[in-house]
C-alpha cells in the first residue's frame, strides 16, 4: 500500500483527496458490474470535471497504467471490470444536465446522468429521449453511449447511437476533443461520433454528450396478449407488420419466463400462457386508439387466450411493470441466469426459438426467451444449476451451440450489452480476421499505448 501511495501521490495532489481513493472498500465497490467477474483496481478516481478526467489519463498514459472507465456499473458483460488493475475512472460524479434546448431539440449532459432522470427532465418540457434500457432507473448516459444501449422502444425509434449528435471525449493521452455538433445533420469528415458510441471504453472516455430529442408523443396505448404457443406469437408478429403497423414496442415472452413471472407476481393472466406479446402504440390519441383496435382485430386470427387493453400512461405503465418483472422472476428460480442478448434477422425469429429449444434439449439446461421481438433482439437466458458438478463448464458448450446457431441464421451475438469479457470467447467466430485487424488499427490510432480498458476483446 505504501508503494501505491507513492505511485499515485502526484495524481492525488492534482485531483485532491476527495477525487482519488486507494482504500480497499472503495476499490472493492468498483471491481465489477452485474456479470460474474471482478478484479480489484489499484486506485479509483472520481473526478467532477472533464479536466479531472484528462488529468487522470495524462498521468496514466505517461506511466502506462491501465485505465478502466466506469458508468453506473449496471452492465451485463464485465465491460467495466479492471482486469489488469490500474485505475478505475468513474464518471458517477459528472451527473449534471447542462442544457435542455426546446428550440434546437437537444440535451447536453454529463456522462453520469441517470437515463431515467434525463427522460423525466425532458418530458416535463414536452420533449422525448426514446432509448429505454431495462435498467434506465439505474444506468447512466455515459454507459449507454459506451455500449450503444437499446431497449423496447428501439423498434420504432432506434438505439442510443441514433440520438448522439456530438461528444466531448478525453483521449488516452488526456487530450480533450469535441466530435460532431448540435445539428441534426452533419457530414463534416468521418463520423467519429458514431464510432465512439458502442466502443466499450476502448477508444476514449466520454465527458459530455449532445443528444437529439424529439417531440413527446401525446398519447400511448398497449395490448397485453396471451397466446397458446410461440408459433402463434411469431405469426402474430408477422401479421402486425404485414398490416402496415410500426409499434413503438413489440415484446415477446416464452412459457418458462411466464411461469416464473406467474409465481413471482401472482398474475392470473399468465397462469395458462405459453407465449405473451406486449404491443405499444404512441402518437395522437385518435390515431392511437384506432390503430390499437385494428391490431387487436389482426391478432384474432391466432385465437388469443386473452387481450388486455391499456390507454394512457398510467395504464400502460401497469402492463410494463409486469414485463419488467420477467428478469427478476427468472432469478427467483434459484438458477444462475446467463442473459445472452442475441439478435436474429426479423424473418428468422421462429428459427431462433427452435434453436433455443435444441440447445435446451441437447444440453439439459432450461432456456428462457423474452425480449424485443419487433427487431429480433431476444434475451435468451440459459438457466444453470451451478450446484451441479460440471454445470458451469457445460454451459460454455451450450453457449457455443447458441452463438454458432445465431451466426448461421445471419444474426449477431450481441445487440445491446456488448462484448466485454462475457463474450470474448466468441469474438473470433463472430468476426473475420480482416475485421479484427481493422479494429486493432482503430484501437492503435486512438490509444497507442493500450491503456484504455485492456484485457477485453481487443
Amino acid at each position: 500500500m505504501q508503494a501505491h501511495k507513492r505511485l499515485f501521490a502526484p495524481l492525488r495532489k492534482t485531483l485532491g483527496e476527495q477525487e482519488l481513493f486507494l482504500d480497499e472498500t472503495t476499490r472493492a465497490a468498483h471491481a465489477g458490474d452485474k456479470w460474474f467477474a471482478s478484479q480489484l483496481p489499484d486506485a479509483v478516481a472520481l473526478p467532477g470535471t472533464a479536466q479531472g478526467v484528462a488529468a487522470v489519463l495524462r498521468f496514466a498514459n505517461q506511466r502506462k497504467i491501465p485505465v478502466t472507465a466506469r458508468g453506473a456499473g449496471y452492465g451485463y458483460v464485465g465491460g467495466c471490470v479492471p482486469t489488469r488493475g490500474g485505475i478505475v475512472l468513474s464518471l458517477a460524479r459528472m451527473n449534471r444536465i447542462i442544457e435542455i434546448n426546446r428550440d434546437d431539440f437537444v440535451a447536453v449532459v454529463q456522462p453520469g446522468v441517470i437515463t431515467q432522470t434525463l427522460q423525466e427532465a425532458v418530458e416535463k418540457q414536452g420533449l422525448y429521449y426514446p432509448p429505454d434500457p431495462a435498467s434506465r432507473a439505474d444506468c447512466s448516459i455515459g454507459g449507454n453511449i459506451a455500449t450503444n444501449a437499446g431497449g423496447p422502444r428501439c423498434l420504432k425509434y432506434g438505439v442510443t447511437r441514433d440520438y448522439v449528435l456530438g461528444l466531448e471525449i478525453a483521449r488516452a493521452d488526456g487530450t480533450l476533443v469535441r466530435l460532431g455538433s448540435r445539428t441534426h445533420k452533419n457530414k463534416t469528415g468521418f463520423d467519429l461520433t458514431r464510432l465512439l458510441v458502442g466502443s466499450e471504453g476502448l477508444l476514449g472516455v466520454v465527458t459530455e454528450g449532445t443528444l437529439k430529442l424529439l417531440p413527446l408523443p401525446p398519447y400511448r396505448a398497449c395490448l397485453s396478449v396471451g397466446l397458446a404457443s410461440m408459433k402463434a406469437a411469431t405469426r402474430s408478429i408477422r401479421a402486425i407488420f404485414a398490416s402496415g403497423f410500426l409499434p413503438c414496442a413489440l415484446e415477446v415472452a416464452d412459457a418458462f419466463t411466464l411461469a416464473a413471472a406467474h409465481r413471482r407476481t401472482g398474475s392470473r393472466l399468465l397462469a395458462d400462457c405459453r407465449a405473451h406479446l406486449l404491443v405499444e402504440i404512441d402518437g395522437q390519441e385518435k390515431s392511437v386508439r384506432s390503430e390499437l383496435k385494428q391490431i387487436q382485430s389482426t391478432l384474432q386470427a391466432e385465437q388469443p387466450l386473452f387481450v388486455k387493453r391499456a390507454y394512457g400512461t398510467e395504464q400502460c405503465e401497469a402492463l410494463w411493470q409486469l414485463r419488467r418483472e420477467f428478469s427478476y422472476s427468472l432469478r427467483d428460480t434459484g438458477l444462475t441466469k446467463l442473459n445472452e442478448d442475441i439478435v436474429a434477422p426479423r424473418g428468422q425469429l421462429e428459427e431462433l426459438f427452435r434453436l433455443a429449444e435444441r440447445v435446451q434439449k441437447k444440453h439439459r439446461f432450461p432456456v428462457a426467451c423474452f425480449g424485443h421481438a419487433g427487431d429480433g433482439n431476444i434475451h435468451v437466458n440459459v438457466m444453470v444449476d451451478s450446484t451441479q458438478p460440471g454445470a458451469m463448464d457445460r454451459c460454455d458448450e451450450a453457449l457455443d451451440d447458441l452463438f454458432r446457431g445465431v451466426l448461421a441464421l445471419g444474426g449477431v451475438i450481441t445487440g445491446e450489452h456488448g462484448i466485454g469479457l462475457a463474450k470474448k470467447r466468441w469474438w473470433p467466430i463472430a468476426t473475420s480476421p480482416e475485421l479484427r485487424e481493422l479494429h486493432q488499427a482503430v484501437k492503435k490510432a486512438f490509444d497507442p499505448t493500450g491503456i484504455l480498458n485492456p484485457g477485453k476483446f481487443i
